[in-house]
């Protein structure tokens, strides 16, 4: 055992556990971020970027004044399709979450990478705001070309659906006859 306790990985490990129950049990709200980003191709040939960003307060007391900011996306390569870029509320429950969500229009063609959003609140038992940072979301291949996604090819089915079901059938049938049924094994030991 007290090597156990010697270990230095272990010793780290207790460290961090400490560390963590005495954050959990501060009147502190803690907030987490989830920033989602998808690319939807639209029929004319332009891209439509759908971006959501969902709020949790995981701490146990509630958020005053609760803002978000998303400045990542550069003017001269995304139009506003619907939606804006930053939001406020007026509190944020312990537990409780927020969401807001905008979609642009893609200008340019390349990769966009962007950064987090910025979501600052206040607490009642200390005067400067805090702030809290979302997820980055992973880079975005904006109007790229793509190979057209293969679908199912009803022309082969239409050419060899005739074959493969006989096929299916006849195998079928041989497991039928080949592998004993579990009845015809009780009959037998019942007439011995």
């Amino acid at each position: 055992m007290a090597a156990l306790i010697g270990n230095p990985l272990i010793k780290a490990l207790i460290v961090l556990f400490l560390v963590s129950v005495a954050t959990a049990t501060g009147d502190a709200p803690f907030i987490v971020a989830h920033k989602k980003a998808s690319l939807n191709r639209l029929k004319s040939g332009a891209e439509r970027i759908s971006v959501s960003i969902d709020i949790y307060n995981q701490g146990f007391s509630t958020a005053y004044d609760v803002s978000l900011v998303d400045d990542s996306w550069p003017q001269d390569a995304f139009d506003f399709v619907s939606g804006n870029t930053s939001q406020s509320w007026e509190r944020l429950d312990a537990g409780g979450l927020l969401s807001h969500s905008f979609e642009l229009e893609a200008k340019r063609q390349g990769m966009f990478y962007g950064a987090p959003a910025v979501i600052t609140f206040r607490i009642p038992t200390k005067a400067a705001l805090q702030e809290a940072y979302s997820t980055p979301i992973l880079p975005l291949d904006v109007l790229a070309e793509r190979p057209p996604e293969k679908k199912f090819e009803w022309r082969l089915l239409a050419k060899y659906g005739s074959q493969i079901s006989v096929i299916s059938i006849v195998v079928l049938f041989i497991y039928l006859i080949v592998t004993p049924s579990k009845s015809s094994g009780a009959k037998a030991s019942k007439k011995r």
